[in-house]
Protein backbone atom coordinates (compact mmCIF):
# COMPACT_ATOMS: atom_id res chain seq x y z
CA UNK A 1 0.00 0.00 0.00
CA UNK A 2 1.26 2.91 -1.32
CA UNK A 3 0.83 5.95 0.88
CA UNK A 4 -1.15 8.66 -0.03
CA UNK A 5 0.20 11.84 -1.71
CA UNK A 6 0.99 14.54 0.84
CA UNK A 7 -1.58 17.61 -0.58
CA UNK A 8 -4.45 14.99 -0.64
CA UNK A 9 -3.59 14.02 2.91
CA UNK A 10 -2.79 17.77 3.78
CA UNK A 11 -6.15 18.82 2.01
CA UNK A 12 -8.26 15.80 4.46
CA UNK A 13 -6.38 16.64 7.42
CA UNK A 14 -7.64 20.18 6.94
CA UNK A 15 -10.91 19.72 6.13
CA UNK A 16 -11.41 17.41 9.12
CA UNK A 17 -10.03 20.27 11.17
CA UNK A 18 -11.96 22.65 10.33
CA UNK A 19 -15.29 20.65 10.86
CA UNK A 20 -14.40 20.12 14.38
CA UNK A 21 -13.28 24.13 14.59
CA UNK A 22 -16.41 24.78 13.76
CA UNK A 23 -18.41 22.61 15.99
CA UNK A 24 -16.09 24.07 19.07
CA UNK A 25 -16.09 27.86 18.53
CA UNK A 26 -18.69 29.73 18.78
CA UNK A 27 -20.71 31.67 16.02
CA UNK A 28 -22.01 34.92 15.41
CA UNK A 29 -25.71 35.02 14.53
CA UNK A 30 -26.48 36.58 11.67
CA UNK A 31 -28.58 39.94 12.57
CA UNK A 32 -31.88 38.92 11.84
CA UNK A 33 -33.74 42.00 9.89
CA UNK A 34 -35.96 44.30 12.55
CA UNK A 35 -39.35 45.15 11.62
CA UNK A 36 -40.03 48.35 10.26
CA UNK A 37 -41.36 50.57 13.19
CA UNK A 38 -44.38 52.24 12.48
CA UNK A 39 -46.53 54.90 13.42
CA UNK A 40 -49.52 53.32 15.52
CA UNK A 41 -52.50 54.26 16.59
CA UNK A 42 -50.82 56.14 20.07
CA UNK A 43 -48.29 57.54 18.41
CA UNK A 44 -50.51 59.70 15.85
CA UNK A 45 -53.20 60.18 19.54
CA UNK A 46 -49.94 61.40 21.18
CA UNK A 47 -49.00 64.05 18.41
CA UNK A 48 -52.39 64.94 18.23
CA UNK A 49 -53.03 65.23 21.36
CA UNK A 50 -50.18 67.84 21.93
CA UNK A 51 -51.17 69.81 18.63
CA UNK A 52 -54.13 69.81 20.34
CA UNK A 53 -53.11 71.56 23.72
CA UNK A 54 -50.75 73.87 22.03
CA UNK A 55 -53.68 75.30 19.72
CA UNK A 56 -55.67 75.53 23.18
CA UNK A 57 -52.83 77.69 24.89
CA UNK A 58 -52.31 80.20 21.92
CA UNK A 59 -56.03 81.05 21.71
CA UNK A 60 -56.23 80.80 25.23
CA UNK A 61 -54.07 83.34 25.80
CA UNK A 62 -55.34 85.33 22.95
CA UNK A 63 -58.90 85.57 24.66
CA UNK A 64 -57.12 86.40 27.81
CA UNK A 65 -55.35 89.82 26.66
CA UNK A 66 -58.73 90.57 24.94
CA UNK A 67 -61.04 90.07 27.81
CA UNK A 68 -58.78 91.74 30.40
CA UNK A 69 -57.80 94.41 28.49
CA UNK A 70 -53.81 93.86 28.57
CA UNK A 71 -53.70 96.05 25.56
CA UNK A 72 -50.15 98.54 26.06
CA UNK A 73 -51.00 101.79 27.42
CA UNK A 74 -49.74 103.94 24.99
CA UNK A 75 -49.41 107.85 25.77
CA UNK A 76 -49.51 110.68 23.40
CA UNK A 77 -51.99 109.48 20.89
CA UNK A 78 -54.80 110.79 19.73
CA UNK A 79 -57.65 108.40 21.44
CA UNK A 80 -57.28 107.13 25.21
CA UNK A 81 -58.87 104.54 27.02
CA UNK A 82 -59.53 106.33 30.38
CA UNK A 83 -62.06 103.07 31.77
CA UNK A 84 -63.76 99.83 30.89
CA UNK A 85 -65.82 97.54 32.43
CA UNK A 86 -67.29 94.43 31.69
CA UNK A 87 -71.99 94.66 31.72
CA UNK A 88 -72.67 91.64 30.41
CA UNK A 89 -71.13 88.36 28.69
CA UNK A 90 -70.36 90.26 25.54
CA UNK A 91 -71.16 93.80 26.41
CA UNK A 92 -68.94 96.74 28.22
CA UNK A 93 -68.85 100.14 28.82
CA UNK A 94 -65.79 101.95 27.72
CA UNK A 95 -64.69 105.92 28.54
CA UNK A 96 -62.58 107.48 25.79
CA UNK A 97 -61.14 110.50 26.16
CA UNK A 98 -60.68 112.38 22.87
CA UNK A 99 -59.01 115.82 23.25
CA UNK A 100 -60.91 117.62 26.07
CA UNK A 101 -63.82 115.87 26.10
CA UNK A 102 -64.84 112.02 27.36
CA UNK A 103 -67.49 109.95 25.58
CA UNK A 104 -69.05 107.06 27.40
CA UNK A 105 -69.52 103.91 24.48
CA UNK A 106 -71.60 101.04 25.54
CA UNK A 107 -70.14 97.90 23.26
CA UNK A 108 -71.74 95.02 22.45
CA UNK A 109 -71.26 92.08 19.51
CA UNK A 110 -70.87 94.00 16.22
CA UNK A 111 -71.98 97.41 17.18
CA UNK A 112 -70.70 100.84 19.40
CA UNK A 113 -73.06 103.07 20.92
CA UNK A 114 -72.86 106.55 22.43
CA UNK A 115 -74.05 106.58 25.39
CA UNK A 116 -73.07 109.91 26.67
CA UNK A 117 -70.85 113.11 26.27
CA UNK A 118 -68.86 115.00 29.14
CA UNK A 119 -65.70 117.10 29.83
CA UNK A 120 -62.62 115.51 30.69
CA UNK A 121 -61.37 115.45 34.17
CA UNK A 122 -57.89 116.25 35.68
CA UNK A 123 -57.56 112.76 36.93
CA UNK A 124 -53.62 111.24 37.11
CA UNK A 125 -53.19 107.70 35.36
CA UNK A 126 -52.86 106.60 39.25
CA UNK A 127 -56.61 106.73 40.02
CA UNK A 128 -57.97 106.05 36.41
CA UNK A 129 -55.62 102.86 36.00
CA UNK A 130 -57.11 100.70 38.85
CA UNK A 131 -61.08 101.20 37.11
CA UNK A 132 -59.43 99.55 34.43
CA UNK A 133 -60.57 95.61 35.86
CA UNK A 134 -58.32 95.96 38.77
CA UNK A 135 -55.33 95.99 36.44
CA UNK A 136 -52.90 98.36 37.65
CA UNK A 137 -50.50 99.97 34.56
CA UNK A 138 -47.20 100.87 34.58
CA UNK A 139 -47.77 104.50 34.47
CA UNK A 140 -49.56 104.07 37.80
CA UNK A 141 -46.66 102.44 39.29
CA UNK A 142 -44.53 104.84 38.71
CA UNK A 143 -46.43 107.86 39.55
CA UNK A 144 -46.78 105.96 43.14
CA UNK A 145 -42.50 105.68 43.32
CA UNK A 146 -42.32 109.18 41.99
CA UNK A 147 -44.90 110.35 45.07
CA UNK A 148 -43.13 107.81 47.50
CA UNK A 149 -39.52 109.69 46.77
CA UNK A 150 -40.79 112.67 47.33
CA UNK A 151 -42.54 112.10 50.28
CA UNK A 152 -39.19 110.69 51.36
CA UNK A 153 -37.39 113.66 50.24
CA UNK A 154 -39.40 115.54 52.12
CA UNK A 155 -38.69 113.79 55.31
CA UNK A 156 -34.90 113.74 54.84
CA UNK A 157 -34.72 117.72 54.29
CA UNK A 158 -36.68 118.27 57.57
CA UNK A 159 -34.16 116.27 59.73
Amino acid sequence: MKGLPVPKVAASLLAWLSFGAGAVLPTVPTPASEPVRSFGAAGLLQAGFGLAVVLALIFLAGWAVRRFGLQTMGSGRLLKVVSSVMVGQRERVVVVEIGDSWLVLGVAAGQVRALHTMAAEKSSEAQAAPAMNGIIGANAFSQKLRDALNTLNKLKKRD
